[in-house]
């Protein structure tokens, strides 16, 4: 055991929620890695055309991975960005504490993510660090088995859909490459989050205030970021803003290019788009309970707010108001300017004029 997450666990855990599937060893492997490798290269001279942005690290690589290594990779991640906080907890628990709560961090991480490692379609390992190995990092990746079941579900033409997929995958990497600033920053904002993490026993009793306020106002507490915000400090709370506006512009701007880039390309884009939608939407009681506990009903609702912000905007003032979002971190919408455009409308406006 690392720190105070038991990893191990944590894999064994999400390989029986994900299930066993031969994609792997199938040759749909094959094909779909040819696919993608010419797709994500295609998607990139699109993306970068429609958006305006140009990548500074050089061509997009991509990889086909099975859930499992899907949740492998994305474990190698939290480890490298939670490093700081597990040492601090590290130090301050021991003996039989130190192991029990591993061992529920693992089974709880683990359970997250073998359960999200049967819904996502792609990712952009957005988190790179000097000492670790490059061709490790900086990837695309694509989850192979999800892609091959919505296809056959709905019957898709796979050269279109594959093609869709990568433009919203590569839109985000040409977003985090394309803009000096916008890498650094979000990572600070995250360190920000775990420097301020501090396991208090005390943040219990101003997490059960929360739900108080929630039951009196009949407001839902997790809406705005599940048991995580909960338990957040002010100052967390500050920065969580900042993160929800950030990754609602870079969601919302995903799904509009991969929308209009290569549209002619793409015949079949409004079905796909509709489909993800409602697949987004649809959820049973119990699954829509999970989504507000770790706070993914809030990152499903940014890809809406976000598409609306964008709306919003270019409505006012076309792509080039939009760009500015763009230019420097303090033009970046919190997420009470996301939820009402105007804001940040008469905000970047009223200093344009100045």
């Amino acid at each position: 055991m690392s720190g105070s997450i038991d990893w191990a666990l944590a894999e064994q855990i999400a390989a029986r929620i994900s299930g066993s599937d031969p994609f792997a060893s199938s040759y749909h492997r094959h094909g779909m890695e040819r696919d993608f490798e010419e797709f994500t290269a295609t998607a990139q001279v699109h993306v970068e055309a429609e958006t305006g942005l140009r990548s500074a690290a050089g061509p997009a690589r991509a990889r086909v991975v099975d859930r499992i290594d899907w949740v492998r990779a994305n474990l190698a991640s939290y480890r490298r960005l939670l490093r700081p906080l597990l040492q601090r907890m590290e130090d301050r628990l021991d003996g039989p504490a130190a192991v029990l709560s591993g061992k529920v961090a693992g089974a709880e991480l683990g359970a997250l993510l073998g359960w999200m490692s049967t819904r996502v379609l792609g990712q952009y390992d957005l988190l790179v660090l000097e000492d670790e190995d490059p061709e490790e990092q900086d990837l695309v990746y694509y989850v192979g088995p999800n892609i091959l079941g919505l296809e056959k579900r709905h019957s898709f033409p796979p050269g279109e859909f594959r093609l869709w997929v990568a433009l919203h995958e590569v839109t985000h990497r040409t977003q985090f490459t394309g803009v000096p600033w916008l890498r650094p920053h979000f990572l600070d904002l995250v360190g920000r989050l775990v420097d301020a993490t501090d396991p208090d026993p005390t943040r219990l009793f101003t997490a059960v205030g929360r739900v108080a306020e929630g039951l009196r106002t009949r407001t839902n507490p997790l809406q705005d970021g599940g048991v995580a915000a909960l338990f957040a400090t002010a100052e967390q709370r500050d920065v969580m803003d900042q993160v929800g506006g950030l990754m609602s512009l870079l969601e919302g701007h995903g799904d509009v290019t991969m929308d209009r880039a290569a549209a002619a390309d793409i015949p079949s884009q409004a079905r796909f788009a509709r489909v993800l939608r409602a697949r987004r939407a649809q959820a049973n009681l119990a699954t829509r309970l999970l989504q507000q506990l770790v706070g993914l009903e809030a990152k499903l609702a940014q890809y809406e707010q976000g598409e609306r912000f964008i709306e919003a905007v270019e409505r006012v003032g076309g792509p080039a108001l939009l760009n500015r979002a763009f230019e420097s971190p303090e033009w970046l919408p919190t997420l009470a300017e996301i939820q009402a455009p105007d804001r940040w409308i008469t905000r970047v406006g009223a200093t344009s004029a100045a």
